[in-house]
């Protein structure tokens, strides 16, 4: 049964998945080290970065255990097998627990996602033209 599943982890399918997966994963969660000054702001950023980084260690095994539990054609005891895997994953290394925060204030509302800042902090380094790529807006 083990020899089953670890050819299934090993499907060029899923790693093609895999890959493309966890490069964007990693496209979106490279910004995970932004402490403020010298210090983070507060105790839910670095929480988050903690989680950021569980979530890009797990990602790529995450994708093949969810491949294995969705999957119609295997046995069930093989779906069973791969949703206990998945199961024993830790909690944090869902992406769903990523949680979008300012880089800045560690707010969790109102975050411009292209800068990772939320719109207050975004609209006062815009406003001294500190963001590349931003223009005031005139007519």
């Amino acid at each position: 049964m083990a020899t089953i599943i670890n050819r299934l982890l090993r499907i060029s399918f899923c790693k093609i998945i895999v890959t493309d997966f966890s490069n964007e994963f990693q496209k979106n969660v490279i910004k995970n080290d932004q402490p403020s000054r010298s210090n983070w702001t507060d105790w839910r950023m670095m929480k988050d970065n903690k989680r950021r980084k569980l979530v890009v260690e797990h990602a790529a095994e995450r994708i093949r255990m969810k491949a294995i539990q969705k999957n119609d054609i295997l046995p069930a005891e093989i779906t069973e097998i791969g949703h206990q895997m998945l199961a024993a994953k830790p909690r944090d290394s869902n992406p769903i627990r990523m949680k979008n925060r300012c880089a800045i204030t560690s707010r969790p509302r109102g975050v411009v996602t292209r800068w990772r800042l939320s719109r207050i902090v975004w609209r006062s380094l815009a406003d001294y033209n500190k963001l590349s790529g931003v223009q005031r807006a005139m007519w």
